[in-house]
């Protein structure tokens, strides 16, 4: 990434039909049957939306967790939550509810889109977490199924988890991502170069997320909203619940970026996935090399050297397919301007 992307790393609602051109920089797109996609990524997907670099839209999401199960709880299950379940029949390979595609019309093959995560509002006081049968990190330790209803103080802004167990919110979209290369629909399960399910809690309002684009559009999509989560994400599944979201994008032509980027107000943010966690690893590490060295002008040797006594190399999660690591770099290490 070159100097340029690296000076950037440092409402009014209306009802939307299939791929209108926006030219307003303010629009919501609702969650309904017409505007989600059930379990991928596509070059494929048709656009619920187009708008120009610079735009910004307030996306609504589902949760992962079912509505059945949680309106036995109490939970007051949105009604656009139970249309998207009863009316969806194109799902799979993944199981994420996504809403999306957004095209950004500038977009296009060798460009970077630079998403702005602006606001996340928690719309539901409630969040689930669940795991099942051959699923999450200790799978044999837990052969069967449990969900678990946890409400959601929104004016302290914690998850009363249990009694004398209260958890800070720090929502975010386990899921941001775009079209993968190759043309074809890709599960929503595991994070890639594309982004899509990377798990990863730093990704909070204030956050900028950079992505490599593989299509013409992009073609963005986000779900999978966490009110909270532990890095590892070890028994497959977060603080789910309801989130709407506001991204500004803006494309940057011609960056060519390999692998997702982030940046927060105090780090910068390299990753890796792979199925093996050795080499998620190195990708991140190696990821957090290639920037030291390409946006802050060090010597190779001084990249791995910074990376060793300066940077934290986290276990994003574990449980995706492809594992997942980030590198953080505190920006507050750059002293001179």
């Amino acid at each position: 990434m070159n100097h340029k992307l690296s000076s950037l790393f440092c409402f009014a609602s209306v009802v939307l039909v299939r791929d209108p051109v926006v030219r307003a920089a303010d629009v919501t797109l609702a969650a309904t049957p017409s505007t989600v996609v059930w379990g991928y990524y596509s070059a494929q997907a048709k656009p619920a939306l187009t708008v120009k670099s610079g735009d910004t839209v307030r996306m609504q999401t589902l949760s992962t967790c079912a509505p059945d199960p949680m309106a036995a709880e109490g939970v007051p299950v949105p009604q656009y939550d139970r249309d998207i379940h009863a009316q969806v029949t194109d799902k799979g390979p993944g199981g994420h509810i996504l809403t999306g595609s957004v095209a950004i019309a500038e977009a296009e093959p060798g460009d970077v889109l630079e998403v702005q995560i602006q606001r996340i509002d928690i719309d539901v006081p409630f969040a689930c977490n669940s795991f099942g049968p051959g699923r999450g990190f200790l799978p044999n330790d837990f052969p069967y199924a449990r969900t678990k209803a946890i409400p959601l103080d929104l004016t302290r802004m914690v998850a009363r988890f249990a009694p004398g167990i209260e958890i800070p919110l720090h929502p975010f979209f386990g899921s941001m991502g775009v079209a993968p290369p190759g043309g074809g629909r890709i599960s929503s399960g595991p994070p890639w170069m594309h982004a899509g399910n990377m798990d990863n809690k730093e990704l909070v309002a204030g956050a900028t997320l950079f992505i490599p684009v593989h299509v013409k559009g992009a073609l963005f999509e986000a779900g999978d909203g966490h009110a909270g989560q532990g890095n590892g994400e070890v028994d497959i599944t977060a603080l789910e619940t309801w989130l709407t979201g506001t991204f500004k994008f803006i494309v940057h032509k011609n960056e060519h970026l390999l692998w997702p980027r982030a940046e927060t107000p105090t780090a910068y943010i390299s990753m890796g996935f792979d199925e093996d966690l050795k080499t998620a690893t190195e990708m991140a590490v190696r990821n957090m090399i290639e920037f030291l060295v390409t946006d802050k002008h060090l010597s190779k040797e001084d990249a791995y050297a910074l990376t060793s006594v300066a940077v934290d190399v986290d276990i994003t999660q574990l449980v995706d397919g492809k594992v997942g690591v980030h590198a953080m770099c505190p920006k507050n290490i750059f002293v001179r301007k």
